[in-house]
Formats: C-alpha cells, sequence, structure tokens
C-alpha cells in the first residue's frame, strides 16, 4: 500500500521544499534536519498501525492505566544517505533494534549499474515489525536487493518502506517485486526518471548533500 504523505495539505510539504531547493538545499545541516523531520512524521504514522497493550504506570498519585505498543519494530537504513532518514524514525521508536545495510551502485562502462551489498548488520527477523528507510526510491533496486539480504536474518511479520521521494517507476518497481503486504510511506512520487536513473525534478544526490561530494 502506498501512503503518500504530502498528498494532503501538513508540514511536511514545507520539509520536502527545502529538500529540493537548490538554495536552501546547500545548508548540509538544515538538509538533513529535513531528512530527520520527514522520518519522523513518517514514524508517528506507522506508530498508528502498531499492535497496543495496555499497561499499569505507577505516578506520584497513584495508577494510570496507558495504551503502549506491544512491541517495537526493527529500524533499519541503507547507509549513508538513510542515515539522518533513519534517526529521525528512531526518535520516536528510541528502543527499537536497528539494522544497518552498506549498498551502493556499481556502475558499467555501458552505462548500466548493479547494486552491491558490501555490509549487513541486523537482529534476528523472524515475525518482526521492520521498517527500512532510504531517502530516494528512484529505480527501487536498492530497497529490494536489500530487503531480499535482509529475509536471509528471518522473515519480518510486516514491513514498512520509508522514503522522502520516489519516482513513480521506482515505486511500481518495488510494489511488483516486494510482498503486497509491504507499506510505503513517501514524502513525494516524480514521474520522470532519467536513463542515468535520477529522479526529475527530484532533489539531487540525498547522500552528497546530507554529508558531501565522494569519489
Amino acid at each position: 500500500m502506498i501512503h503518500l504523505l504530502s498528498e494532503n495539505n501538513s508540514i511536511i510539504n514545507q520539509f520536502i521544499a527545502e529538500l529540493r531547493n537548490v538554495e536552501i538545499q546547500n545548508d548540509r545541516m538544515r538538509f538533513r534536519r529535513n531528512l530527520e523531520r520527514i522520518g519522523e512524521i513518517a514514524a508517528l504514522e506507522i506508530s498508528k498501525r502498531l499492535p497496543y497493550e495496555i499497561r499499569e504506570v505507577t505516578t506520584p498519585l497513584g495508577i494510570a492505566n496507558v495504551s503502549v505498543p506491544a512491541e517495537l519494530p526493527v529500524v533499519g537504513t541503507i547507509l549513508r544517505a538513510g542515515l539522518p532518514l533513519h534517526q529521525g524514525i528512531l526518535n520516536y521508536f528510541d528502543h527499537a533494534d536497528n539494522a544497518f545495510i552498506s549498498a551502493y551502485r556499481k556502475h558499467h562502462k555501458d552505462g548500466s549499474f548493479d547494486i552491491r551489498l558490501e555490509y549487513v548488520s541486523s537482529p534476528p527477523l523472524s515475525n518482526r515489525i521492520l521498517i527500512l528507510a532510504d531517502p530516494m526510491l528512484a529505480t527501487g533496486s536498492s530497497i529490494v536487493t536489500t530487503y531480499k539480504a535482509l529475509m536471509e536474518r528471518g522473515k519480518p511479520r510486516h514491513t514498512h518502506i520509508v522514503a522522502a521521494l520516489g519516482s513513480s517507476q521506482g515505486v511500481e518497481y518495488v510494489k511488483r517485486h516486494m510482498p503486497a503486504e509491504v507499506d510505503i510511506w513517501i514524502g513525494a512520487i516524480d514521474e520522470e526518471l532519467t536513463a542515468q536513473a535520477y529522479i526529475v525534478p527530484g532533489l539531487g544526490d540525498a547522500g552528497d548533500l546530507a554529508y558531501g561530494e565522494k569519489e
């Protein structure tokens, strides 16, 4: 299921506008913070879908019955661009377990590329709720490859994908290659994807804008 977070008027549209803006996005701290804010908004929405239970909480004056999450998710991210988005989710699910995956595009001379995984660190995932953060769903191949690699740690009971921006092609690719019950929480979806797999109008390279250019 696709949850387009910018579909209705809310403050997330301001954060997305600043991520796209060529003048504002040059402020790396603000760029990271805006990704973090989008992660926080997505985490709040996802929290409404979790199982809850009633617990007794002792106050200075008595006992309060409070509805709290019955379990906490595993929050995973694709390094390095996903770190601010991951932090935003973690700000709300602060006791969650975490997974980290190093995935990158290996470009070939003919202009094509494939996704390479070099590092996966994750707790067991069997019957867990998994939240995967990747700021850009361009082709969708990175998140699909990452998901398949994580399945070696067990099959989650439910998976949520959080992205700031995606292309319509990337979202469709994820829908075709991941289980039907996966939820995608995304800030905005653009229609165009270039031959080099860049989203248009997009926002540029999220990792470079957050942390500086790489070789």
